[in-house]
């Protein structure tokens, strides 16, 4: 597994229309953020990431996930692989974001976290409008790694259709009562939209948007002002957002200068402050589909840690506790 390891810490997706960083960028990346983090100032900010996968194509059932994401030759994601990548990075914890449509898969995942205490949360996979969904929640919500369940667009469901359904919004009302938090998946402005209707149906909810930084905002500037208005609704509910897929392609190749992705950022940051924003890093996708994992942490540390230490730790790690509740599983996990 050294070569998967290797892969997924260095490797961006092979195609017609990628780029591969030059290894001289990369390098340059990659030591500017090891010398962060060896500095007094960086060092001492712990980094809990929100968002990451786990998969094995080996198994005999097979595997629902990566599908057509897959990463070349990297048939396997684990939390050992995980660590080898993240933790030389600063990463002292991770919270696993279920990418598979099996219901069989939340206990996969739970089996295979629980032994490391690097892992100290995940996110699962239930679907709140089935009859069954109550008997799975009062099972899973027993463990304390389970902190919630994904929606959104994702294995073939539309989540703003499934707002109007009074089945699944009776289901979100037993997840906040459960004291559970609730993912997004693949952000649209129609989906914005929607979680303001489900948040005004159910206003004790803990709601998290995933990957906002690389939802493209629509052209038309009405349409876009609608998304910044629906945005600033949710800023105002408990709600946060992942600052995650920051890093994107443009014409075929993926800018490594902080200053390319500034605006959009600065946008999110205007809207939802220091208190709502926390750290995700979307691997192995982040490594299969954009850049190394060290590159793309760079570009947000860079970002945060200009805002003043206060709000970097609560980017990198406090806000992930007020989003999950994780609970510390490790003498290097901070704790409030």
């Amino acid at each position: 597994m050294e070569t998967a390891n290797e892969n997924l810490s260095t490797q961006v997706e092979t195609g017609p229309d990628s780029h591969k960083l030059s290894r001289r960028r990369f390098l340059t990346a990659s030591t500017a953020l090891i010398a962060g983090s060896a500095s007094g100032q960086a060092a001492a900010i712990p980094i809990v990431d929100t968002h990451i996968h786990f998969f094995d194509t080996t198994r005999p059932i097979g595997v629902a996930y990566p599908g057509r994401n897959a990463i070349p030759d990297v048939p396997v994601a684990n939390p050992e692989i995980f660590r080898k990548v993240a933790v030389p990075l600063g990463i002292v914890g991770a919270i696993e974001t279920e990418a598979s449509p099996w219901v069989e898969d939340n206990l996969w995942v739970l089996n295979l976290s629980r032994p490391d205490p690097l892992i100290v949360g995940m996110v699962g996979n239930l679907e709140p409008e089935k009859p069954e969904f109550r008997e799975y929640l009062a099972r899973y919500q027993k463990d304390p790694l389970f902190r919630g369940i994904r929606c959104g667009n994702i294995w073939g469901r539309n989540v703003v259709t499934q707002v109007e359904n009074a089945e699944f919004v009776a289901g979100i009302k037993e997840l906040a009562a459960a004291d559970l938090s609730m993912d997004t998946a693949n952000p649209s402005p129609a989906l914005i939209q929607a979680m303001v209707r489900l948040t005004d149906q159910v206003p004790g909810l803990r709601l998290v948007l995933d990957h906002l930084p690389g939802m493209e905002p629509p052209a038309d500037p009405a349409a876009r002002r609608t998304v910044e208005n629906n945005l600033r609704e949710l800023a105002k509910r408990n709600v946060f957002v992942k600052v995650s897929v920051v890093a994107r392609r443009v014409d075929g190749k993926v800018p490594t200068d902080l200053a390319f992705y500034k605006p959009r950022l600065d946008l999110i940051w205007d809207i939802f402050g220091e208190d709502r924003l926390i750290y995700a890093s979307d691997w192995p996708n982040s490594a299969g589909n954009w850049v190394p994992y060290a590159t793309e942490l760079a570009l947000v540390r860079e970002y945060f840690m200009a805002k003043g230490r206060p709000a970097a730790e609560k980017y990198f790690w406090k806000n992930s506790i007020a989003a999950y509740k994780w609970v510390r599983r490790d003498p290097s996990q901070p704790q409030l």
